[in-house]
């Protein structure tokens, strides 16, 4: 029982690690809520990868659990992978208030950075920003920019139009400025002046983006230019007041989306080595590494915005009922049952993308890729654990963990048999005292003897035959 208490304690150390490490709140937001609105400010100031992706995430899945009124991308950006922009605005979609969001161009939004902006309802920029050149590209192997086949590229441009072109539509912009920042064929041209002939791709400067055309006048793209992110929020909240939550890059992005790429890797060792620390005594090196394992699972996801702690906490009670179910209920089947349910539920639940606004049960959906990844896990466990039960019991490694955690040195006798075994001979009977885990004692007649199964579990009180004695292990099976 200490030792599972012991367990408890430090996973939910590791959980509360997590869940207080994320964001940064400005000094306004940290005393007691004041009246006014509530803004997040997400930070995009880095290449749109995966890592852009996590914090995105977080940030909206905060604001959106926070009831805040506004969200406002912090834009400095050279652009990135079109896969993750529409994951960001996918994210951005599930706001509860489109038209509280906002895109504070910080200097730049090239490329992917410009499709992220037009996922919002207004467009500020800082003076000399500029935003554009969205055209996609092909990376060199090596690096850096190749030419396309022209059908690769037609082919490439035409989903990123439209892509961007509903977005931009659904948020009231312009989309015939976004379609010229993606495809050079297009040029642009409003209330017939020309913006950028055919043939070039459309970058704008903060002073062209937000020049007015047309009757009634309209500003091309931008709302206005704001000296810095403070303007921004004061125009967004006039009255003052306003409670601004910074959320913070928490330095982990890089280190989550490799946990939550190789999850079917983390779950499926974690299986293993649960099931070596069960089939040796005691609590050792596998029982921590099948909760590290765990614990480094949990803690990805959390950084990629998937998980909450509520999920681990979830697991840790689910692994305690199993370990009631082993060590101190055996035979029950309920606590183990109960308890394996709950585990697999948490591993499972972690890798659901869910906001706060959908329901409590997840959608097929969005179980799709987790349940795609927790079968691949359980295969690759299955198939571990089931080479490990006819190779590991035979190991020399199995014979030290079970010999150290088992039969300490003892007396030995004259004829070189542990004194206490000196009257156990092969084929003797006896009697389980405790349940074989595969390891425990047993009565031959003369008092409690250290034995070892040789992989079986066998309940206290079954009737048990030594089958050899190798130095001073006395090896058991069911006696027929």
């Amino acid at each position: 029982m200490k030792h599972l208490i012991g367990i408890i304690l430090w996973l939910v150390t590791v959980s509360g690690l997590a869940e207080a490490e994320p964001d940064t709140v400005s000094a306004a937001s940290a005393s007691a809520p004041a009246p006014g609105k509530t803004i997040y400010v997400i930070p995009a100031r880095e290449d749109v990868s995966a890592s852009l992706v996590y914090l995105v995430r977080r940030g909206v899945k905060e604001a959106i659990d926070a009831n805040a009124d506004a969200i406002i991308l912090d834009l400095d950006t050279n652009g990135g992978r079109v896969d993750c922009t529409e994951q960001i605005i996918a994210i951005l979609n599930n706001f509860p208030h489109q038209d509280q969001l906002y895109a504070y161009v910080n200097t730049k939004a090239f490329s992917a950075g410009a499709f992220i902006a037009s996922a919002t309802r207004e467009i500020y920029m800082a003076p000399g920003s500029v935003i554009g050149a969205a055209a996609p590209i092909m990376l060199a192997p090596g690096g850096g920019a190749q030419e396309m086949p022209r059908t690769v590229e037609e082919k490439m441009t035409s989903a990123a139009r439209a892509l961007v072109r509903a977005t931009a539509q659904r948020q009231g912009h312009n989309a015939a400025v976004f379609d010229a920042m993606v495809d050079k064929d297009q040029g642009l041209t409003v209330s017939g002046e020309e913006i950028v002939p055919a043939g070039k791709i459309l970058t704008l400067t903060n002073l062209e983006a937000e020049t007015p055309y047309g009757a009634p006048p309209r500003n091309l793209l931008s709302a206005g230019t704001k000296a810095n992110l403070d303007a921004v929020i004061a125009t967004i909240a006039p009255a003052g007041n306003a409670r601004v939550v910074h959320v913070a890059p928490t330095g982990f992005e890089q280190l989550a989306r490799l946990i939550v790429l190789c999850s079917p890797l983390l779950l499926a060792g974690a299986m293993v080595c649960g099931y070596i620390e069960f089939k040796t005594p005691g609590f050792g090196v596998f029982g921590i590494a099948a909760l590290t394992l765990a614990a480094v699972y949990f803690f990805g996801h959390y950084v990629a915005g998937l998980s909450g702690y509520e999920n681990a906490v979830i697991f840790i009670v689910g692994v305690a009922l199993i370990v009631t179910e082993l060590f101190i209920l055996p035979g029950y089947v309920l606590p183990g049952v109960l308890g394996a349910g709950l585990a697999l539920y948490a591993l499972l639940r972690a890798m659901v993308d869910q906001y706060p606004t959908d329901a409590v049960l997840p959608t097929l959906p969005q179980l799709e890729l987790p349940l795609y990844k927790m079968g691949v896990a359980l295969v690759i466990g299955a198939v571990g654990i089931i080479t490990l039960a006819g190779i590991f019991p035979k190991t020399p490694l199995y014979r030290a963990l079970t010999l150290t955690k088992v039969n300490p040195p003892r007396p030995v006798g004259a004829d070189g048999q542990p004194a206490e075994c000196v009257n156990v001979s092969v084929g003797a009977r006896g009697r389980a005292l405790t349940m074989l885990r595969p390891a425990g004692t047993a009565d031959f007649g003369d008092g409690p003897v250290d034995v070892l199964t040789q992989g079986d579990f066998i309940q206290a009180g079954v009737s048990v035959s030594v089958v050899k004695i190798e130095g001073p292990t006395v090896i058991v099976e069911a006696a027929v």
